[in-house]
């Protein structure tokens, strides 16, 4: 984990102007082809929702600004960040947390991410371990085709972990579409990042068949 030091006077500028504000985050919803991953996952025998999270986790890893943390009076730039995921459980009609150690071998990631997935169905926990703020927050809602979502969070202090969430997938003509959403700190991330996270996503959907063999 290292600082980061914003050398520029414009972009200290821009960091304290959205943090001074009451509610700093913006979201973004965007419907992303799917077609190519979903053939290539069924292939591969991998839970769809599992397959989404190493997709969608390895995209926000590769963009430095994901990656970034406010804490007190600084920003941190972890190494990784690990993906903290909405799944049922046995016992209650609400979700569970489900945290997996990122990995960018995709074969690794999900094969500890179905061990974790299954423990937390007889034991579901909502906590996130203390002290910890290397996550991405993820959450499916595969009952509803949204075109917008809104996340809870802390406010003070603020929380500048990235949420991302998906949805329903359908059909127009012979593609398969879902809509993500992406919702971050306007003082860590601009919608320029956004916009790379979004061009990763459509990347691996054109080479999907290299991404599932890593």
């Amino acid at each position: 984990m290292k600082k980061i030091e914003f050398s520029h006077p414009h972009r200290r500028k821009h960091f304290h102007f959205f943090r001074r504000m009451n509610h700093p985050h913006f979201n973004v919803t965007v419907p992303v082809e799917i077609t190519a991953f979903l053939s290539r996952i069924k292939d591969k025998g991998y839970p769809v929702n599992i397959a989404l999270v190493y997709i969608l986790s390895n995209a926000a890893n590769s963009i430095p600004e994901f990656r970034w943390r406010i804490r007190e009076n600084e920003v941190v730039e972890h190494p990784v960040v690990h993906p903290s995921f909405t799944v049922t459980n046995e016992l209650t009609d609400v979700f569970s947390f489900c945290t997996v150690p990122y990995s960018p071998n995709c074969e690794e990631f999900v094969h500890e991410a179905i061990a974790v997935r299954e423990s937390m169905k007889s034991n579901p926990s909502l906590e996130d371990e203390e002290g910890r703020d290397d996550y991405l927050f993820m959450s499916a809602l595969p009952w509803i085709r949204f075109t917008g979502i809104q996340h809870a969070m802390q406010l003070h202090p603020g929380d500048s972990v990235p949420r991302i969430s998906w949805g329903k997938f359908y059909s127009e003509g012979q593609k398969t579409y879902m809509p993500v959403s992406v919702q971050v700190h306007h003082a860590l991330v601009d919608g320029r990042h956004v916009g790379q996270f979004y061009e990763k996503i459509e990347a691996f959907h054109a080479n999907t068949e290299s991404v599932f063999t890593r």
